[in-house]
């Protein structure tokens, strides 16, 4: 009896790893749903950056914090983005995703270009979201009637890190006219492009894309070293979204995203990477915004 291995046993032990890596190279596109200020923030340049390196593209589309995280769970799509964290007393579905932080935020407070007004301290803002202050003229501005335009719901990523840093209260419901009541952060900031009247809070990250005014909080401006340093406390991490078990390739984004390569992609977009300041994420546990 030969002790040489069999002819086709020998075959088929070679086409393992070709098969292996043919199977790897035939992913061509991941799919990403979630809030559109992670998407300006970071997800199309790290996007475009992924796709020069391996060739994969990534298809981008946005719908909410909610919707990047749930559509994860569900695995209707590869990955998703979220500027909050997860709420499984909301939704126990929220239980079965993992959260990986890749960049740090500002809340900004934008008003119309012509606005006079620029700064509101933080018991200003908690008296116009509670109804208290309702004029312009309040506030140093004209006299005029202050239309707040808010994001439906209480769990978007802008919405929810307001009721925590403003009211430590996640259910608190904000005033204004049901007319100012938008489904996401585009046309709300849109809004204020266009509104004389308007004021709202958006990422700084999507805020700086558009003809708007941002407002100084506390007196501090909401730039890329204050926003590092933690000299601007309205501020959250943003997140890239992924199921319990993600493919190797969604996993080899998050890597690329992290990696030495991806933070200078958001440092070149004015995004501060997570891991340039983990140090924020202690002081907004003494702010008492709930991480968990």
């Amino acid at each position: 009896m030969s002790h040489r291995m069999p002819k086709i046993l020998f075959a088929l032990l070679c086409l393992i790893p070709i098969n292996v890596a043919n199977a790897l190279s035939e992913v061509k596109t991941i799919t990403w749903a979630g809030c559109g200020i992670t998407k300006k923030a970071f997800m199309k340049e790290l996007a475009k950056g992924y796709e020069a390196k391996t060739g994969i593209k990534i298809l981008i589309r946005g719908g909410g914090a909610t919707k990047g995280i749930r559509e994860t769970a569900a695995h209707t799509v590869d990955m998703g983005g979220s500027c909050r964290m997860t709420l499984p007393e909301m939704d126990r579905s929220e239980l079965h995703v993992n959260l990986h932080p890749v960049a740090w935020d500002a809340l900004a407070i934008i008003a119309n270009k012509n606005n006079p007004v620029n700064n509101l301290t933080t018991t200003q803002v908690k008296q116009i979201y509670s109804g208290t202050i309702t004029n312009w003229n309040q506030v140093g501005g004209p006299n005029a009637p202050i239309r707040l335009y808010i994001r439906r719901g209480k769990i978007s990523g802008v919405g929810y890190a307001i009721r925590q840093y403003v009211f430590k209260d996640s259910n608190y419901e904000f005033v204004t006219n049901k007319k100012y009541i938008v489904n996401s952060s585009g046309p709300l900031e849109k809004a204020v492009e266009q509104d004389p009247l308007a004021l709202g809070i958006t990422g700084v990250s999507s805020a700086r894309k558009r003809n708007v005014k941002i407002l100084n909080f506390d007196g501090k401006v909401p730039s890329y070293k204050n926003v590092a340093d933690g000299k601007y406390t309205l501020y959250r991490p943003l997140y890239l979204v992924t199921s319990a078990s993600p493919s190797k390739v969604v996993q080899d984004f998050i890597k690329f995203a992290t990696s030495k390569e991806g933070r200078a992609i958001l440092r070149k977009n004015g995004t501060v990477p997570y891991m340039d300041s983990p140090q924020l994420m202690s002081k907004m546990l003494i702010y008492g915004f709930d991480v968990r």
